[in-house]
């Protein structure tokens, strides 16, 4: 301890030191940035001026969306200023802000889903209450009570993280600050503070899941009773987007941070990071919606133009 200095920043992780691959990098993470842009912008837009869209299951989507512009926002123009400026520091307070900020959206992401699979529930399992039970006062609590969720867990870990000494370094084996990675550098004892970590992740995410797979069951109890072949595909259809994305939410985020950092390589957790942090706020708006009719007619309202199979043509309002 008599050897710790103060850290006043850190050194985030490159893919590469090539100047070549660094180029390729940037031109990939610039590409997935403006489509996820591009993307979660076109179903806010879409659902909150089209009429036709003011139901719950659209009003979670417009949540969802919010949640994955700033999820990627935190990291993905760090990262590539970075690359700009030929540099890899980010401030103690910068650093501070980005796990703030990417723990907040990351985990009342997760809440959505978890509101949006109950939302599916009610829809299958208890349509003639759906309109009842989802009402306007019902939806806005639940969305309210995923953001307040989000906000209370980052406030818990940011602190937990940022609470402790870092002696260790100040090079972070991450292109963002990562809590799993911070903890690497503490130079007190960050056992019981690690631990602790990962078992409040672990009852949340397992609150979560269980509530998510209790919906899920339920829903396909539902579905099977279905007599009409077209019925039950429409129904299975609606769940399939989601179900993937919570699967590789879960997953990836099980992998990542429930396994014992000492484990970990710089190559293996870079690709995690990238697997949960990136892909899915760019995939999000494509699984969800643009595979939806009712996005679909809204987007040819909005934008003036149809596709079609044969290729795109401009169509009049």
């Amino acid at each position: 301890m008599s050897n710790c200095t103060t850290v006043t920043e850190f050194l985030l992780l490159g893919f590469s030191d090539v100047q070549e691959l660094q180029i390729l990098h940037f031109v990939i993470f610039l590409v997935i940035y403006l489509a996820a842009l591009v993307g979660n912008f076109l179903i806010i837009m879409v659902v909150a001026l089209d009429n036709h869209l003011q139901t719950p299951m659209y009003f979670f989507l417009m949540n969802l969306s919010i949640l994955d512009l700033g999820s990627i926002s935190v990291t993905i123009p760090k990262f590539m200023a970075n690359y700009i400026l030929n540099t890899r520091s980010i401030s103690y307070a910068g650093c501070v802000a980005q796990v703030f900020l990417f723990v907040f959206f990351t985990e009342a992401d997760f809440a959505f889903l978890t509101v949006m699979a109950y939302d599916r529930y009610v829809a299958i399992c208890k349509p003639l209450h759906y309109e009842t039970v989802m009402n306007r006062r019902a939806c806005v609590q639940m969305a309210a009570s995923a953001w307040i969720s989000g906000i209370l867990y980052s406030v818990l870990h940011t602190g937990n993280t940022f609470a402790l000494t870092f002696c260790g370094g100040n090079m972070v084996d991450q292109f963002f600050c990562e809590i799993s990675q911070l903890l690497k550098l503490a130079c007190s004892d960050s056992y019981l503070s690690e631990v602790g970590v990962i078992a409040f992740n672990s009852c949340l995410t397992l609150s979560c899941f269980v509530l998510i797979i209790l919906s899920y069951v339920q829903v396909f109890t539902t579905v099977l009773r279905i007599p009409s072949e077209q019925g039950r595909h429409k129904a299975i259809s609606t769940c399939l987007p989601h179900l993937i994305v919570v699967s590789l939410f879960v997953c990836t985020g099980i992998f990542a941070y429930l396994k014992p950092t000492s484990s970990s390589t710089s190559g293996l957790d870079l690709m995690v990071a990238v697997l949960y942090s990136v892909v899915p706020p760019m995939m999000n708006p494509i699984i969800y919606s643009m595979r939806n009719k009712e996005i679909k007619d809204a987007l040819k309202k909005l934008t003036g133009k149809c596709v079609d199979f044969t290729g795109i043509q401009k169509c009049l309002w």
